[in-house]
């Protein structure tokens, strides 16, 4: 790939902490990863609504929404993954030091990938969410009907089931999906929340 050359930061005469301040509100993402089916979206979705509901500044990227048009240049290649989740990482930075609490919903299989994105932001500006949730399950639920595309064969390294998915090691928050309803996962979150002073 090729990579710009001759190009300069430029810096703002507003600081992301003027931004927090205005906003009443830390800045952060709040990475939710698990297995496709596991409760990604629809917790923050809710989320989403619970904080913006509260007058806080919050937006949520979405796995398939990004497809759909940043990333709608990517396939489902290990090298693929790999760009989908760095790109959704720079925007989530930018999205910080905008002042912004943000949601990510993507799988984003690779333990690897999920620890560079923390890497590129401040301590205390990643929390990962586990949404918990057995394959078995998630096939179970299988809401886009991707399990059984996966079976039949016609979805090629499909995660969980013919390409691997790596469990977060240290998680902030890990929600169990398969017994916690989505009320109580978003009022887990948002425990957490008050309780690290984000809100």
């Amino acid at each position: 790939m090729q990579t710009s050359t001759n190009i300069t930061w430029h810096d703002s005469e507003v600081t992301k902490e003027q931004r927090q301040e205005r906003n009443g509100h830390k800045s952060v993402i709040i990475w939710f990863t698990g297995l496709s089916g596991s409760g990604k979206s629809t917790i923050s979705v809710a989320l989403e609504k619970a904080l913006f509901d509260r007058n806080m500044s919050s937006y949520r990227l979405d796995g398939d929404n990004v497809r759909h048009g940043l990333n709608q240049n990517l396939g489902f290649s290990p090298e693929d993954r790999k760009e989908n989740i760095r790109r959704i990482g720079e925007v989530g930075k930018l999205m910080v030091d905008a002042g912004v609490i943000t949601m990510t919903a993507f799988i984003s299989p690779y333990e690897e990938d999920r620890t560079d994105v923390r890497n590129i932001l401040d301590d205390g500006e990643f929390i990962e969410v586990y949404t918990k949730c057995s394959v078995d399950e998630c096939e179970n639920r299988d809401p886009k009907g991707l399990y059984k595309k996966a079976r039949s064969g016609e979805i090629k390294g499909f995660t969980g089931i013919n390409a691997p998915y790596e469990e977060p090691t240290n998680p902030e928050i890990v929600l169990d999906t398969e017994v916690e309803s989505v009320e109580s996962s978003v009022d887990k979150i948002l425990s957490y929340l008050e309780e690290h002073k984000y809100l």
